[in-house]
C-alpha cells in the first residue's frame, strides 16, 4: 500500500506511512524521549496495527530517538508553528507560568509551553484519516484502535480532583482528522491579536473546538485520580494512564511514594521487563490509598 504524498511545510518525515490510522505523540527533549519509548512498547503490545508518529522537535538529539527504531516509529522531525514575535514573547516559559500557575502538582524544570503548539502539526499529516494523539508521558493498556471511530475532535474530560473538572478538556489523548485547512484556520484562530492560551495547546483546543465530544475518562486516565478519586480507578477499564504533572521518570519525584504502583507500571513498559497482568493489580481503595 502507498500512501505517501507531498511532504507538508515544517515536517520532515522519515518514511512513508504503512496504515491509514496512526497513534501520534510528540517529543521535544531527551526526558520525552524516553517517555516515547515506553508509549510506544505500549502501544505495539496492545496489537494494534496502526502506525506509530513522533513528532520531534530541534531539541532531541538523534541519538535519543534510535531506541524508538525498535518499535517501527515513523519519525516526523518538526519545526516550531510559524508564530509572531509577539505571540512567542506572550507565551514564553515564565510568562505563562507566572500568569497562570500550576498549583496542583508540579510541572519538571523542562517544560516548554511554545514547544506544546507543534501537536497543532498533528493536522497536517493528512496521510491519514485518522490520528489519535497521545502525550509522551502515558502509557496503553490495552488496545484501544476503536477510537479511531471517534469523530473529530474527540477528548477525554480534564478530571483527576473532582467532579466539577468535567467540563474542560484535557489535551494528552485526542481523535483528530488531519487537514491543512483545518491547519491554516487554526493559525489564524491561534495568533490574533493579543490572544493568550494559559494551558498553551489544551486552552486553544478546547477554544477551537467548543462543542467537543468526551471521550472516557478511561481513555486518558490521569495519576492523580489514583489518590483524589480513587472510587473512579478500574484497572480493567483503563485504556490509557497519563502521568500528568510529576513524570516517572523523574529521580526527586515528590509524590514517588502514594503513586509508585504507577510509578513501577512505567518502568516494566520502559523496559519491557516484568509488565504485570493489568488483573493482578489492585485498585487504589483496595491498596488503601490516601491523599498525600
Amino acid at each position: 500500500m502507498s500512501l505517501s504524498i507531498t511532504d507538508p511545510e515544517g515536517l520532515s518525515p522519515s518514511s512513508p506511512p504503512g496504515s491509514r490510522h496512526a497513534f501520534a505523540t510528540l517529543v521535544t527533549n531527551a526526558d520525552y524521549a524516553l517517555g516515547a519509548r515506553a508509549l510506544a512498547r505500549s502501544i505495539r503490545l496492545s496489537g494494534t496495527m496502526a502506525d506509530i508518529v513522533v513528532l520531534h522537535t530541534g531539541g532531541v538529539e538523534a541519538a535519543a530517538l534510535e531506541p524508538l527504531d525498535e518499535f517501527g516509529c515513523r519519525l516526523v522531525e518538526t519545526e516550531l508553528l510559524p508564530l509572531s514575535d509577539e505571540f512567542n514573547a506572550r507565551h514564553a516559559r515564565r510568562n505563562v507560568h507566572e500568569k497562570a500557575p500550576f498549583t496542583k502538582g508540579r510541572k519538571p524544570d523542562f517544560h516548554s509551553p511554545l514547544d506544546n503548539f507543534c501537536k497543532l502539526r498533528l493536522w497536517q499529516l493528512v496521510e491519514y484519516e485518522r490520528c489519535v494523539f497521545i502525550d509522551a508521558d502515558a502509557i496503553v493498556l490495552r488496545n484501544i484502535d476503536k477510537l479511531f471511530r471517534y469523530p473529530e475532535f474527540s477528548a477525554a474530560p480534564n478530571v483527576y480532583e473532582s467532579l466539577a473538572d468535567f467540563h474542560r478538556l484535557n489535551s494528552g489523548v485526542f481523535v483528530a482528522e488531519p487537514s491543512l485547512a483545518t491547519f491554516e484556520r487554526m493559525l489564524a484562530a491561534l495568533d490574533r491579536p493579543g490572544a493568550f492560551w494559559p494551558r498553551t495547546d489544551q486552552t486553544f483546543l478546547q477554544a477551537f473546538f467548543p462543542d467537543w465530544h468526551g471521550l472516557p475518562v478511561t481513555m486518558n486516565m490521569l495519576q492523580y485520580v489514583w489518590f483524589n478519586l480513587p472510587g473512579l480507578w478500574d484497572w480493567r477499564s483503563i485504556g490509557v494512564l497519563h502521568y500528568q504533572y510529576e513524570k516517572p521518570w523523574e529521580k526527586d519525584h515528590p509524590r514517588a511514594d502514594v503513586l509508585s504502583p504507577l510509578i513501577e507500571l512505567w518502568h516494566a513498559y520502559l523496559t519491557g521487563e516484568n509488565i504485570p497482568d493489568l488483573a493482578s493489580l489492585k485498585n487504589p481503595v483496595q491498596a488503601g490509598v490516601v491523599s498525600p
